[in-house]
């Protein structure tokens, strides 16, 4: 049996560790005002709610608090 001799890929895997690109990657884009005063405002709102969910949710996981009316329906009362 004849065997076929595959030179190419196993010597590019052999250097691909060595392999270096001659492109540059492009220049990162500078961050203009209003895409920050943007970015500002979006984080701003996140936190805003975050903190008026938290201050809203608190009352109701309060266990100390008694109801205000007693657990007993109408119906019950007149026995």
């Amino acid at each position: 049996m004849f065997r076929r001799r595959e030179a190419v890929p196993f010597s590019f895997v052999a250097e691909s560790d060595r392999f270096r690109s001659n492109v540059t990657p492009p220049p990162s884009a500078r961050v203009t005002v209003p895409e920050l005063l943007g970015r500002t405002l979006v984080g701003l709102t996140v936190v805003a709610g975050l903190v008026g969910s938290l201050l809203l949710g608190l009352p109701a996981l309060d266990s100390e608090q008694s109801p205000a009316h007693g657990k007993q329906s109408e119906a019950s009362q007149g026995r």
